[in-house]
């Protein structure tokens, strides 16, 4: 049998380690490690790295198609305390074929989506046609 594989994680070069970290800990990730060039950020199983980058205008448009996906049980709620943090959304919550889902960007541009429910197990509950 062969050994079980996790996937822990992913980093992301970002412009501004402590600007980034700030961004995050608004999500609610917790610090595990920090410097001015690194850090490791764990929200519950998960880990995120950021790695301080020279960041050009010409990656931008790169940036804004990776997303860093994450989940809730309550996605209304959650999008009212965010906004009322201070928190901008490119997209408030909505429900599209797959799941309900709300978005914003880090300061780096990285596109951060937040989905109702377990991802791939959270289409929204369609109304029966009259």
């Amino acid at each position: 049998m062969p050994e079980t594989i996790r996937f822990e994680g992913l980093s992301l070069p970002v412009s501004d380690v402590a600007r980034s970290v700030a961004f995050y800990q608004q999500l609610g990730f917790q610090i595990e490690q920090s410097s001015p060039v690194f850090a490791l950020l764990r929200l519950g199983e998960g880990s995120l790295g950021l790695l301080r980058a020279k960041l050009s205008d010409e990656t931008q448009q790169i940036r804004g198609r990776i997303h860093v996906e994450l989940s809730t049980e309550n996605l209304d709620s959650l999008y009212e305390e965010l906004k009322s943090s201070g928190l901008t959304f490119s997209e408030p919550p909505h429900d599209e074929p797959w799941e309900r889902a709300m978005s914003t960007s880090d300061p780096d541009g990285y596109h951060v989506e937040i989905a109702q429910g377990r991802r791939g197990q959270n289409a929204p509950e369609t109304q029966p046609n009259h």
